[in-house]
């Protein structure tokens, strides 16, 4: 596994990445306050064969902030300029939370360098109250208050793998840069229906997949997702929550290896 940091232009900076393997090209965006190792297993396990390249999203890990007052689309257009520096062609974009909404915008926007895309406990047209909530969470971040242990609680519960997950996800919230980590959650509060009314004109292959306690992103969400895409496909894993990925790999791999097989729309 090789760190790559990609010299973008203005306003954009420096964007780091993870980079491993050889194939075609499968692209990881992770969610708010994590960073590209949050792939880990995804990584390992995809590395065996295809080119897997990992970013860290703006203002996490390796990659500058963006400016002031940014919203989704700004990140979308951020996610292009990366695209465009690393010459992919077409790739398999997944992302998880915050980064299924960039992904989800991505396929909406330029679908010609969207082979398929993947939604990992993203949210998809919230309720008022639920959006209401995040809208008060996000406001909060951005006053300064910084909120380990209700994240953490909400995202994982007691079992072995959970806790150990907990313990790791705990330590790069802990370590996350707080203007970058407020501006993306302030994208995240307000992107749950920016692209939404586009999912009809995603042509290619689309998984959407959550755990069934999640409560923010949720089955019903993830089957909204599907269902909106031509080639829409939920898939739903029992007693897990947000950090899916981390918790369940073996059955996240598996529903991303039959996304990745999954040959796309001839017309």
């Amino acid at each position: 596994m090789t760190s790559t940091t990609l010299q973008l232009s203005e306003p954009y900076g420096p964007a780091a990445c993870l980079r491993a393997g050889e194939g075609a090209p499968l692209v990881l965006i992770h969610g708010v306050g994590m960073q590209s190792a949050a792939w880990g297993p995804q990584i390992e396990a995809f590395a065996q064969t295809h080119e897997v390249i990992a970013l860290d999203m703006p203002g996490h890990g390796g990659s500058a902030p963006l400016p002031e007052g940014t919203e989704l689309p700004d990140y979308v257009a951020w996610l292009h300029a990366v695209l465009q520096a690393l010459d992919l062609g077409p790739v398999s974009l997944a992302g998880h939370s915050m980064g299924a909404l960039i992904a989800g915008g991505y396929a909406v926007s330029h679908p010609e360098n969207a082979a398929r895309v993947a939604l990992l406990n993203g949210v998809f047209r919230r309720s008022a109250d639920a959006r209401a909530a995040v809208e008060v969470r996000a406001a909060e971040i951005r006053a300064g208050s910084f909120d380990l242990e209700t994240p953490l609680a909400r995202w994982f519960g007691n079992s072995p793998a959970d806790q150990a997950a907990r313990a790791q996800v705990g330590e790069w919230l802990s370590g996350v840069n707080l203007a970058g980590y407020a501006a993306a959650y302030t994208a995240f509060a307000r992107g749950d229906s920016t692209y939404a009314d586009g999912f009809a004109g995603i042509r290619c292959p689309l998984l959407a997949l959550t755990g069934d306690g999640d409560p923010n992103s949720t089955p019903a969400m993830a089957q909204a997702m599907a269902d909106a895409a031509p080639q829409g496909r939920a898939v739903v894993i029992e007693g897990h929550r947000h950090m899916v990925n981390l918790t369940a790999p073996a059955a996240v791999n598996a529903a991303l290896q039959d996304w990745l097989d999954t040959e796309g729309a001839t017309s």
